[in-house]
């Protein structure tokens, strides 16, 4: 059982009346019972709290679980402790003064040294060494032991018997480790200095239980078990007095099971989600919108196709590619014509990679002296190269497909598996390792930018609040001075005085001048005016009030220079991006995207099969609203999404406009003019054209 402040805590015991279609709450590793979801809930955090030990190996900082864990680990271990050895180590701790680190080395040198029965180790016969097991200690002498052994084999069968030398045997490490042997030890005791052995272990070994005569005046018997007699001692003299306090009443009970009555108080948030009560039960929290699915694709392929179209738009300069929409993406790829032009320099782009690389599709298109520009009507044969390259089953079944010219009749699945594979051989090349060795290190140049910044802005913050002060502190300072003169002063001194003790306004730095009779300072001295400092005081302007302004002003000035330089590393560290992370998981861990050319938040199930998104304000504001702050994943999603917010509203306006612009332009177009039809959105990718390509 994992120790609590090195006690065992009880477990609940189970309501009485339970009937079996009840519905109650069982906490897993304990198996204990609930009713009431609020005493399940205080339970479960306190097993979470890294405040448990486990009993065998002494480790500390565990929650309730792992302390479990590693006690039936623990165990495990020390039931394969080797037997032959059992009783010369219990007899070792039996009534030991020691502490358990002095204990085990005491023990694991004399285990090293000593050779007992039963001990498998190596023996020289004919010069030679051989595996032996050590049978009998014959009589010992001052200087020398002999012996008996039998000689084993490599399936450890007795092929002899010899009498041999100690000097002969050759000693082998120790079959376990300390830490077997701290638990070893923990397990077989029942309290520690003096380290007492269970009595049913003592006896089965045949050790004996009476202790020591120099440890009986250190320890005593309690409840039949032994404890330390000083200690009693100490406790019989308190508890001579009528009052007992709870600290002696504590130390009187130390080896009983510790009351959990009122160790944890009140949950305290953020918890793990699945452990916060549902939204119905909290009114605060909004209903969650069901995300849109209506994609063109198959539900379960949108992760790849978000995974190459994040890749192409990052990368897009690498890869010699124009940035393209994700829905021209989308409908490009259930396009079934097979010369689709974005289709064919988004495979161009990768392949063309490929082959700057030199590495083995460079070598496969010598092979077949491939030319090294891949037009509109050859790429396919490229492509099939890269096929025949990677040679797995399932592109090999869709190479006769493609060399007919129907690449555009594959499944989306297969097309976007073939980009897959695609993305995974561009990223492995020597261009691009280097480009992400680079970024990584621009990034860390830039995160230390911002580090300077942020501090730097601190300390402009620090100094102006302290300006701020000081001039406030003058100024008032003045004021007072030139009414307490005008009313008149018998000793002709400036008396100042701004609202605060004497030694609180010295402290922040302010001219405070006293009369002779006032006495300050704790430590009793006197401390006389600047004449100079009087002056200036006296002397102090509206000019000098409006350089205080102006001070501000720039202070103010130079915060919006300190956010604009923010905003600007942000820019730059998004800029050299390596990869794109979530922002975070909800209450059952879906994941929740966001992509910097895409305007959506896109919802991911924690299988991965399942794909969602949130296209509009409302849907976003909905979907923060019903994120509850009491669960650390939700917490953290709910943070991000804020950060967000601004910037995602701002593409959806955008977006939302140039879609109105569009239909006012159509609507607008004059009846006299015989203009085509307005072209069909979902066809817009026809029209696409690769601006960044290089002849």
């Amino acid at each position: 059982m994992p120790l609590y402040k090195k006690k065992p805590v009880p477990l609940v015991e189970n309501p009485t009346g339970l009937s079996p279609d009840e519905a109650v709450f069982q906490v897993r590793f304990t198996k204990e019972i609930f009713r009431d979801y609020g005493e399940y809930l205080n339970r479960i955090c306190f097993y979470r709290k890294r405040i448990w030990m486990c009993k065998v190996t002494g480790k500390s900082n565990l929650t309730f679980e792992e302390a479990l864990m590693s006690e039936k680990r623990a165990i495990e271990k020390v039931q394969q402790f080797p037997s032959n050895l059992v009783a010369p180590v219990l007899r070792e701790v039996q009534y030991s003064m020691l502490n358990l680190k002095d204990l085990v080395s005491m023990i694991a040198e004399k285990l090293q040294e000593s050779m007992v029965e039963g001990s498998e180790l190596y023996g020289r016969k004919n010069n030679r060494i051989y595996p032996c097991k050590i049978m009998k200690v014959l009589e010992e002498e001052a200087d020398k032991t002999q012996y008996q052994v039998a000689w084993l084999d490599k399936e450890k069968k007795v092929t002899g018997n010899a009498v041999v030398d100690g000097n002969d045997l050759i000693k082998k490490k120790l079959p376990f480790s300390r830490e077997v042997l701290k638990s070893f030890i923990r397990e077989s005791t029942y309290r520690s200095v003096p380290w007492v052995l269970h009595d049913e272990l003592a006896q089965k070994h045949g050790i004996s239980t009476d202790p020591p005569e120099d440890v009986v005046p250190k320890m005593s018997i309690l409840h039949g078990c032994v404890t330390n007699g000083k200690r009693k001692r100490r406790d019989g003299k308190k508890n001579d007095s009528p009052v007992k306090n709870k600290k002696t009443l504590k130390a009187n009970q130390e080896h009983s099971a510790i009351d959990v009555d009122n160790i944890y108080d009140e949950t305290k948030y953020p918890i793990d989600d699945l452990l916060v009560p549902t939204a119905r039960y909290d009114p605060a929290i909004a209903q969650r919108p069901i995300p849109s699915s209506d994609f063109k694709i198959p539900n379960d392929c949108v992760g790849d196709l978000l995974m190459v179209w994040d890749f192409c738009s990052s990368f897009g300069r690498l890869l010699q590619l124009s940035p393209f929409s994700l829905e021209d993406f989308e409908n490009a790829l259930c396009h079934k014509e097979s010369y689709v032009v974005l289709i064919v320099e988004t495979h161009s782009a990768f392949l063309c990679s490929l082959m700057k690389d030199n590495g083995e599709y460079f070598l496969a298109t010598q092979r077949k002296k491939r030319k090294p520009k891949i037009t509109l009507l050859k790429w396919t044969e490229y492509l099939c190269d890269f096929l025949e390259m990677v040679g797995t089953d399932e592109f090999s079944g869709y190479l006769p497909t493609i060399r007919r010219g129907h690449y555009g009749l594959l499944d989306v699945s297969a097309k976007l598996g073939i980009l897959r594979e695609l993305v995974a051989r561009v990223l492995a090349t020597e261009l691009y390792r280097e480009k992400l060795d680079e970024y990584i290190e621009e990034r860390q140049a830039l995160a230390a930018a911002n580090r300077e910044e942020a501090l730097a802005e601190g300390r402009k913050r620090r100094e102006a609040k302290d300006h701020k002060l000081h001039s406030n502190g003058n100024h008032t300072t003045t004021t007072e001075g030139r009414r307490v003169g005008s009313e008149g002063s018998n000793s002709g001194e400036l008396v100042t005085y701004d609202g605060n003790p004497p030694n609180e306004a010295t402290a922040r730095g302010e001219l405070t001048l006293r009369s002779e009779s006032s006495k300050t300072k704790k430590n009793g001295m006197e401390k006389k005016a600047d004449d100079k400092a009087v002056v200036a005081m006296n002397h102090l302007t509206g000019k000098g009030i409006q350089e205080v302004a102006t001070n501000d002003s720039k202070y103010i000035a130079g915060e919006k220079g300190l956010k604009q330089r923010k905003e600007y590393l942000a820019r730059e560290m998004e800029k050299r991006i390596i990869r794109t992370n979530p922002l975070g998981k909800d209450r059952h861990y879906n994941r929740y995207w966001f992509f910097r050319r895409d305007f959506r938040i896109y919802v991911e199930s924690s299988d991965s099969k399942q794909w969602g998104y949130y296209s509009t304000k409302e849907e976003l504001d909905s979907l923060i609203g019903s994120l509850n702050r009491k669960g650390v994943r939700e917490r953290a999603l709910k943070k991000e999404l804020e950060e967000y917010y601004e910037r995602i509203c701002l593409g959806i306006q955008k977006k939302l406009k140039d879609s109105a612009a569009a239909e006012e332009a159509d609507v607008r177009r004059s009846t006299r003019i015989r203009a085509p039809p307005r072209q069909n959105p979902a066809l817009a990718f026809l029209k696409y054209e690769n601006k960044w390509k290089e002849d």
